[in-house]
């Protein structure tokens, strides 16, 4: 009888083995083990790539950026308007539906400006155009009353429609 044959780890040399890669026949350590549903290969055989639709370079966040900053403009001005002709109980009902349109808008444009790929910094995006969007709701109150028309419930009633559509839009992109 012969003595069994110790192998040597390819990657490294020192760690003896008794594992070889189940694709190319390569000796492997177990530190340089990769499971995958086929068995263990070695990391040159895995090649475990994202799935495309988590690949996001940064031309789609030049994108997504663009996209949600427009967004972010357009919808601030119209809920701003909005905001400004409704001072009662409807304007608390109303906001926090607008919010929840702004996450949905916002999280819909920016998935559709980078061909629904989701994932990376995109909620990120989402959620800093709410609240630039929101940003704009007060400056466009500022210009058209000179103050903040505020009272301290329906500032947590708005606060709370900025944190739904923050919410919306982070489901929409993550």
């Amino acid at each position: 009888m012969t003595a069994p044959e110790t192998l040597r780890c390819a990657t490294h040399p020192d760690v003896e083995t008794n594992l070889r890669c189940g694709k190319c026949g390569k000796p492997i350590c177990p530190g340089c083990l990769v499971q995958t549903p086929v068995g263990a290969r070695c990391r040159d055989c895995s090649r475990l790539y994202r799935l495309p639709t988590y690949r996001l370079s940064p031309v789609h966040y030049l994108r997504a950026i663009g996209a949600a900053l427009g967004t972010a403009i357009v919808a601030g001005i119209a809920w701003g308007i909005i905001q400004s002709y409704l001072r009662s109980g409807l304007f608390l009902i109303i906001g926090i539906a607008v919010g929840y349109g702004v996450g949905i808008g916002i999280g819909e444009v920016v998935s559709r400006s980078v061909n629904r790929k989701r994932g990376g910094w995109l909620p990120v995006i989402g959620v800093l155009a709410v609240v630039i969007c929101y940003g704009l709701v007060w400056l466009v109150s500022f210009f058209r009353f000179g103050f903040f028309p505020l009272n301290g419930y329906q500032i947590i009633f708005t606060l709370f429609a900025v944190g739904y559509g923050n919410f919306t839009a982070v489901a929409r992109l993550r």
